[in-house]
């Protein structure tokens, strides 16, 4: 689609949407877990070591939250996205450490439905997965997201 305008016409049952990658870094998780997320193993080796987690793990919110700049950037930038209303089976699988590269996606599950609210957008829900350098699942959550209507201009053009 390039640059055109992405809206909640454009998305279909099952498509699936590569989200590229980003490399976890021990500073920007340690950074993250001193302001957000202060449990000790996400702020060391060692009390990750004693904690039975085999060393400094990211919190389950910094992957989260990697996950949300992907898909900003890789779906959302280029898309007449309004909101969103939550998230369903918020799932974190195995730990992340520093070092992972983790991939994003994210699959339309179902039809667009009507928003409630909104009668200018549709309620599209996001299968979203990140996967680590092995491919294995690391994080999968169900996004309920607001896409506008393709304006009735565009759409009798």
């Amino acid at each position: 689609m390039g640059a055109e305008m992405r809206y909640a016409e454009d998305f279909a049952p099952g498509d699936t949407f590569d989200l590229g990658s980003v490399e976890v870094t021990a500073d920007e998780l340690l950074a993250f877990a001193a302001e957000f997320d202060p449990q000790p193993f996400h702020l060391g080796e060692e009390p990750g070591e004693k904690h039975g987690f085999g060393g400094l793990i990211a919190s389950g919110w910094h992957t989260a939250a990697m996950f949300q700049r992907l898909y900003v950037d890789g779906l959302l930038s280029g898309a007449a996205v309004a909101a969103s209303p939550g998230v369903d089976e918020l799932r974190w699988f195995s730990p992340v450490r520093p070092g992972d590269v983790l991939r994003g996606t994210a699959t339309v599950v179902g039809e667009p439905g009507p928003s409630l609210s909104r009668p200018d957008c549709s309620v599209l829900r996001h299968r979203c997965e990140l996967t680590d350098t092995s491919g294995r699942p690391v994080f999968r959550m169900t996004l309920h997201v607001l896409f506008r209507k393709r304006p009735r201009e565009e759409a009798n053009a």
